[in-house]
């Protein structure tokens, strides 16, 4: 079974045994949580979508906290002796798909 969930406003598609990272979540690792927004489901060739979707996305935490690449923007006016430097490295949380019921 095939289904795309609604995760932090981004959409992932997922089936039962993926492991992927999304935007951090308040949890702590080990814990078990349900993700209610499923926008499609495939199940074998039929294809549910909109508000015919009555399926659950169940998922246990992983690691609650994982930090991604470090992202630098830097800004630079030639001649005028200004430079800005700023970074920051992005939070996400590791989750397992247990279940699609």
């Amino acid at each position: 079974m095939l289904a795309v969930v609604k995760i932090a406003g981004q959409q992932f598609k997922v089936k039962a045994g993926d492991s992927l990272y999304v935007p951090h979540i308040e949890c702590k690792t080990g814990d078990s949580v349900e993700f209610k927004d499923v926008l499609m489901t495939d199940n074998g060739g039929s294809v549910n979508i909109g508000a015919n979707v009555s399926a659950v996305v169940k998922a246990e935490v992983v690691n609650d906290l994982v930090k991604g690449d470090k992202v630098i923007a830097f800004k630079m006016k030639r001649r005028k002796g200004f430079r800005k430097k700023h970074g920051h490295r992005t939070q996400y949380t590791h989750i397992k798909v247990t279940a699609i019921a």
